[in-house]
């Protein structure tokens, strides 16, 4: 602190010394030099013209060297607090120094004329024709106009950097304010959702415990002799708590995806084999739905290495959500393409070839990795009012009168689990048309 306080102490001297330098040699040159160009006034009449002329440069050199002492210190004095002002003051009071700097260069103007006048008027009456004197006045104040002009100009050149770097000083520590506003609310946000998170994971923990009881004591009643409405009450409590345990485990595991806590185990498998496994598993499901699944699926290898069950489940709760929601009686599309390092999609064979091939580099020779995309187009049996980034939020459901099965977790999940694999989803609707994407990748 001590060393700061010397150096500070030590800068205002040195500028105390400097400014009280150019004020004393500023004076001497001003003074020398209107005592010089004095002298000429007073006996122009005994100088010839290259005596006058000389005189007149060695007064201007002293005026000029003089006005460049002055000047600084001067203007300094006048616009001391300039550049802790904004811009729009700056603009004033500079346009204010020009206008004074031409209302004096006009009167001097004025004067040399009147002088010259004067010459011309009444000294020559007596002393001959010499308006040498005169031309040196006008030229004086021409030339001393010039260096003023000069010397303001810079000054303010230099305000306006002053000016400029103490705004940028200001937007740097507002642009650091506002990172430090940011990243506090993007941690509160962060502990926020984390909070959610635990919450949601703590409660469907807490659910699983009473809600397996209920189904091992449900399980020993329909080993009861029971009656007939009796047991069909016990049926559809069954079926319900069926359902509330799907619901507890698909909110489990969406909250723990979205924590971050998900530990992948890497293995190769084929995309094309995984549908038709879960096509395989889904066997009755899907018979008993009335829709008719189109299978059209790439030629080429669609190999991943990446995590085989969770992209199991992603898939399963697509086929699932098409179950769910689709028209019966309609058709349902499932294609899988290979996606090329631009975004581009294979529509057949020989441009899968082609882009499989580009995909080891894209066009700026950087290496990049293999996608696989996944589609799975059906008619929707509810209108969808709604839009497609609406939908995979967690209980968005594309049934709005919620007389279907779904619980609006399932497109939830799998964006969720997209993006913990490096994957992409969405989502694109035309008129009754619903298509979901997904984009797979190597882990």
């Amino acid at each position: 602190m001590a060393t700061k306080w010397k150096n500070t102490t030590e800068k205002i001297k040195t500028g105390f010394h400097k400014e009280r330098t150019q004020k004393i040699l500023g004076s001497i040159f001003g003074i020398f030099g209107i005592l010089v160009l004095g002298v000429l006034i007073k006996y122009q009449v005994y100088y010839i013209t290259t005596t006058s002329m000389m005189i007149g440069v060695v007064g201007n050199i002293s005026l000029c060297a003089g006005l460049c002492f002055l000047s600084e210190p001067y203007l300094r004095w006048k616009y001391e607090k300039i550049a802790e002002e904004d811009y729009e003051t700056w603009q004033q009071k500079r346009k204010g120094s020009y206008r004074n700097l031409y209302i004096a260069g006009i009167i001097g103007a004025v004067l040399s004329m009147f002088y010259m006048w004067g010459i011309m008027n009444f000294y020559n009456l007596y002393w001959g024709h010499n308006y040498s004197a005169g031309y040196v006045m006008m030229l004086t104040v021409l030339i001393q106009f010039i260096i003023a002009q000069i010397l303001l100009k810079k000054f303010w050149a230099r305000r306006l950097d002053q000016m400029m770097a103490r705004m940028e000083e200001m937007n740097q520590k507002r642009i650091a304010e506002a990172l430090e506003i940011e990243k506090k609310s993007l941690e509160k946000v962060s502990r926020s959702d984390q909070l959610r998170v635990d919450l949601i994971t703590n409660v469907s923990h807490d659910l699983k415990t009473p809600l397996t009881s209920m189904v091992g004591y449900l399980e020993l009643i329909k080993k009861e002799e029971l009656s007939e409405m009796v047991r069909d009450y016990v049926e559809v409590i069954s079926a319900r708590a069926e359902k509330l345990g799907e619901m507890i485990n698909s909110l489990f595991n969406l909250a723990k995806a979205s924590s971050g806590n998900v530990e992948f185990h890497k293995e190769n498998f084929e995309m094309n084999r995984l549908l038709e496994q879960i096509f395989a598993d889904m066997q009755d499901r899907i018979k008993e739905s009335g829709l008719t699944f189109v299978k059209q699926y790439i030629k080429e290898s669609t190999a991943l290495f990446s995590d085989n069950t969770y992209y199991y489940r992603i898939c399963q709760n697509l086929i699932e959500n098409t179950l769910k929601y689709a028209a019966k009686g309609t058709r349902v599309f499932v294609k899988t393409s290979i996606v090329g390092a631009q975004g581009e999609t294979a529509e057949n064979p020989q441009a899968a070839t082609e882009i499989t091939s580009e995909t080891e580099k894209d066009r700026t020779g950087e290496m990049t990795k293999r996608k696989i995309c996944v589609e799975i187009t059906n008619t929707s049996a509810y209108p969808m009012n709604f839009e497609a980034d609406e939908i995979v939020e967690r209980f968005a459901r594309g049934d709005k009168n919620r007389s279907s099965e779904g619980n609006g977790l399932g497109l939830a999940i799998v964006s969720t689990y997209a993006k913990a694999l490096g994957g992409e989803f969405d989502i694109k609707i035309d008129c009754d048309q619903f298509k979901a994407c997904l984009i797979c990748g190597d882990l």
